[in-house]
């Protein structure tokens, strides 16, 4: 799909498939128990539609769920639209809004680079060199500056106190491109190495002498959530559009790959240090 459903509804979805099973129930067993056609519940169950509180009530009903779990079910519903610091931003892309709340509420953050730096190790100079190529060139300069602050803000999902994880698989290629001039990318390099010093951040290096390699076909990040029933989405970014992969077998797929680049790449120790020598390089 090329936009993401809310994160709340998303995790709605995966309450309601887990008490399904639990119950025992397929789809068309309870479509037909509550009167519904078994589309209706798929969508339900897939997050492609939010859940009205009387529907959502009969499946509570239909699953003998208790009264203690059914008030925090039923906030999940009435939420599923909440604002959030994006939200203040009217003139960012839809698809670019659905990306952020997502990121702003997973646990963890698996992500291979091809050719950039991810946005959430990016220093301000490097973002605004990014930012500014291509189409953006085009851009009022206060536009410019708004993608900057918003792509800054995504940042402080790394310094809140439940901290994001993240592990960054790096190719060199990205590292040698001399983005924004020998001055922001050295500064690019350094903050890199400081940003690895959080306990929460990890970064490897793909060296270039190792040739071709499983992540040749481009960037992409594995989001994972912390909810048992929460499955992990596969995001990668095209020239058109956005893409959210969610079927087992390919999120799994997704997250062989990047074992196996992260298992090819130096180690997190070794990775610094070549940052280290090509900042002084620059």
């Amino acid at each position: 799909m090329a936009q993401g459903p809310s994160v709340r509804r998303r995790r709605l979805a995966g309450e309601l498939r887990a008490l399904r099973e639990r119950a025992g129930l397929t789809g068309d067993q309870v479509a037909e128990a509550v009167g519904w056609s078994a589309s209706k519940l798929s969508r339900m169950e897939t997050a492609r539609v939010g859940v009205r509180a009387k529907d959502l009530r009969a499946l509570l009903d239909l699953y003998n769920v208790p009264e203690s779990r059914r008030e925090a079910l039923l906030t999940l519903a009435r939420t599923d639209h909440r604002r959030g610091w994006w939200d203040m931003y009217d003139s960012i892309p839809t698809e670019y809004t659905n990306y952020i709340s997502l990121e702003a509420s997973v646990s963890a953050i698996k992500r291979y680079d091809l050719l950039l730096v991810h946005g959430l190790l990016q220093t301000e100079a490097y973002a605004r060199a990014i930012i500014r190529s291509g189409l953006m060139s085009l851009a009022p300069a206060q536009e410019v500056d708004r993608r900057v602050e918003i792509r800054l803000t995504r940042q402080e999902a790394l310094r809140r106190p439940d901290p994001l994880n993240l592990w960054v698989v790096l190719d060199e290629a990205a590292l040698r491109r001399v983005t924004g001039g020998p001055d922001v990318m050295r500064d690019q390099c350094k903050y890199l190495v400081e940003q690895a010093e959080r306990p929460n951040v990890t970064i490897q290096v793909l060296p270039n002498a190792l040739g071709a390699h499983p992540g040749a076909v481009g960037a992409f990040s594995i989001m994972e959530f912390s909810g048992r029933h929460d499955p992990s989405v596969v995001y990668v970014e095209t020239m058109a559009s956005s893409l959210y992969i969610e079927d087992d077998t390919d999120v799994h797929r997704y997250g062989l790959v990047f074992d196996q680049l992260r298992a090819m790449a130096l180690g997190p120790d070794e990775s610094l240090a070549m940052i280290g020598r090509i900042a002084g390089e620059l």
